[in-house]
């Protein structure tokens, strides 16, 4: 299909960086787009590529409380101060302890505020290419920060760059957005912003919230009083695996897109479903990470003209998962789909060595079918992902007119 993607990147994006040993380490989406270029993406006619501006506080104030962004600016100015770090937590802005900063999950670093804007500001600036038409298809690889809400910081994430290109399409006249969030997490952060708007649709497939944080996103969360089945959940057990994710996606996804005909897509693709990931339990090979980035670029172009903002998000399998996921992203949004069976380039076989001491992976497939058959072809009541399934579309598709078998 006829694509052009503007690619929101430049590579101060890496600067979002929590410290040694945090797992969300900039060095993932460094990988990814040197695997891009080493495959010829940024050549492509149809690609664009441009170094974002940081997000203004006024764009940021479209999600967050000022208060917040406040305390953001004041951590970040004591985290760059190496006096005011030695005198301890005596020093340390007391707004901090309030909005979730400096924990475990959101340790504070020097710059925080500024490399979270930009990342905000990547995704807004892919929002803007979509929305003026100068390209069909806006990437914000490094943006997908999904947990963060309008006053505090959550796992991992500081600006919900999602929520907040989101609300400035809703601003600038969008009256029906989708969003789909494929991260292994719950995206907490984007439906709590949209729960009661009725112009949004929040869909969300992801690890059970028993076994995962953020711990919610279970499939009775369907929406605010003004938004009744706005919100979808699909909770799907540990282990899941490629069939039965594949199956759950295509059960819920791409029924209720179609009835409620988005004019933009929004996506969120973290890789963290992947088998090999330290902090998730689902299971996926990079096979089906792929044919789901494929099925999500169709419905776009089927659905909403062709409009899509994707962004990358979780993963934390930093050689072999993140890197070849998001470059099969990339190349699927720039209409120039990379061979599963295809080599990794020997450049950046190298530079991975050379970068992180690691091999890496030789091939852009793990050799998995991912296929699965279809749910309508016939449920099994005994089956713990068609259970699963069930109790999403019996929440949520009477609530859009749609029977739930």
């Amino acid at each position: 299909m006829a694509c052009t993607v503007h690619v929101a990147w430049d590579e101060r994006l890496t600067g979002y960086h929590f410290g040694p040993g945090h797992p969300m380490a900039p060095v993932r989406v460094e990988l990814t787009m040197q695997l891009a270029r080493d495959f010829g993406l940024w050549a492509q006619p149809g690609v664009t590529m441009a170094a974002p501006a940081p997000a203004t506080h006024e764009d940021l104030k479209l999600v967050h409380d000022a208060r917040y962004i406040a305390a953001v600016r004041a951590a970040s100015h004591w985290a760059e101060s190496p006096a005011a770090r030695g005198n301890g937590d005596e020093a340390r802005p007391r707004a901090v302890r309030t909005f979730g900063l400096d924990t475990e999950d959101n340790p504070v670093f020097p710059g925080m505020h500024e490399a979270s804007a930009l990342v905000a500001g990547a995704t807004l600036d892919a929002a803007r290419a979509v929305w003026s038409g100068s390209a069909r298809h806006g990437a914000s690889i490094a943006g997908g920060m999904h947990h963060g809400m309008a006053a505090h910081a959550s796992g991992f994430c500081v600006y919900n760059d999602v929520a907040i290109a989101i609300a400035w399409l809703l601003d600038q006249g969008a009256e029906r957005i989708a969003y789909v969030d494929i991260d292994a997490h719950h995206g907490d952060g984007v439906q709590t912003a949209f729960y009661d708007d009725p112009r949004v649709l929040t869909i969300s497939l992801h690890q059970h919230p028993a076994t995962l944080f953020p711990f919610t996103g279970l499939p009775a969360e369907t929406g605010g009083p003004a938004a009744k089945g706005s919100a979808v959940n699909v909770a799907l057990p540990a282990r899941t695996g490629d069939a039965s994710w594949l199956r759950a996606f295509h059960a819920i996804v791409p029924p209720l897109l179609r009835r409620f005909r988005p004019q933009i897509l929004v996506s969120q693709h973290g890789a963290d479903t992947h088998r090999l990931d330290p902090l998730a339990q689902l299971e996926l090979s990079i096979d089906a990470q792929r044919a789901a980035h494929g099925a999500l670029h169709a419905l776009a172009h089927d659905l909403a003209g062709g409009r899509w903002l994707l962004t990358g998000g979780g993963g934390y399998e930093l050689v072999h998962v993140v890197p070849r996921t998001w470059t099969h992203l990339i190349a699927e949004a720039a209409g120039q789909p990379i061979d599963p069976g295809t080599p990794t380039p020997a450049a950046w076989r190298d530079y991975v060595a050379r970068r992180t001491g690691l091999a890496a992976p030789e091939q852009m497939t793990e050799g998995e079918p991912a296929g699965f058959k279809p749910f309508e072809s016939g449920n099994d009541p005994g089956d713990p992902v068609d259970r699963a399934i069930m109790a999403t579309r019996c929440a949520v598709f009477p609530l859009h007119g749609l029977p739930p078998l």
